[in-house]
């Protein structure tokens, strides 16, 4: 995962109308980042690959390929942050591209500041990603440095913030946290939905049994999570 300040980003737009792709990129650039554009999911997927972008902004609502097929394309090999670009509110929409591997999302109409600030929040959360040393607890090795999990020896594919949210209950073992606390200490700078957490939650369990721990992340009903490592 990249540590880079804006002066250095590299910022990936895939957005099918011209008009806002220009509008965004004037906006970045403004803010000392340099972008690269694609006017579909495919050439975006060519540049991903190309390009090594620190973050993608992804429309949705793309003509072939649609933006929820490139994020799952880009999930199966990079942890890339992505920021997903949607003109549908529904609140299915917003926790679809979350549960599969998005690290924030805007709706349109928006203020290009906003999707700027935005941008800035999601790179500042991969920088700050490792403020403390190495944890290991219950089978997990946990890396904020590297961002890196081992599960019983066994390397996690984790997105952003299901590292962040992984690396903060662990610092916090057998400790209990509401979805609000949860959402202002990962993703102060986000509007997500508080059910977004059991999104990720869920994606992030589902993660770890697959490696073989299971039981660890637990829920705890009406109130919220925690990653139990017994007394």
């Amino acid at each position: 995962m990249p540590t880079v300040g804006p002066a250095e980003g590299l910022i990936l737009v895939i957005e099918d109308d011209p008009q806002i792709a220009e509008i965004l990129e004037g906006f970045l650039r403004r803010e000392g980042f340099r972008t690269e554009r694609a006017r579909d999911g495919e050439v975006g997927l060519t540049l991903h690959r190309l390009a090594k972008p620190d973050l993608v902004l992804l429309d949705v609502q793309m003509p072939g390929m649609d933006g929820f097929e490139v994020l799952k394309r880009i999930r199966e090999t990079s942890t890339t942050p992505v920021i997903m670009v949607t003109a549908m509110a529904e609140d299915l929409d917003k926790l679809l591209g979350l549960r599969m591997g998005a690290d924030d999302y805007v709706v349109k109409p928006f203020s290009p500041l906003e999707v700027v600030a935005r941008v800035k929040a999601v790179l500042r959360r991969v920088a700050g990603a490792g403020p403390g040393g190495p944890l290991r607890l219950a089978g997990l090795e946990i890396d904020p440095q590297a961002m890196v999990v081992l599960a019983r020896g066994q390397r996690l594919d984790l997105t952003l913030t299901e590292f962040r949210i992984l690396e903060h209950l662990a610092r916090h073992p057998n400790r209990t946290f509401s979805r609000p606390e949860i959402l202002e200490r990962v993703m102060p700078e986000s509007d997500a939905l508080e059910r977004s957490v059991d999104v990720h939650l869920q994606s992030l369990r589902r993660k770890l049994e697959r490696a073989g721990v299971e039981g660890l992340l637990e829920s705890v009903r009406g109130v919220g999570y925690r990653l139990w490592v017994g007394v």
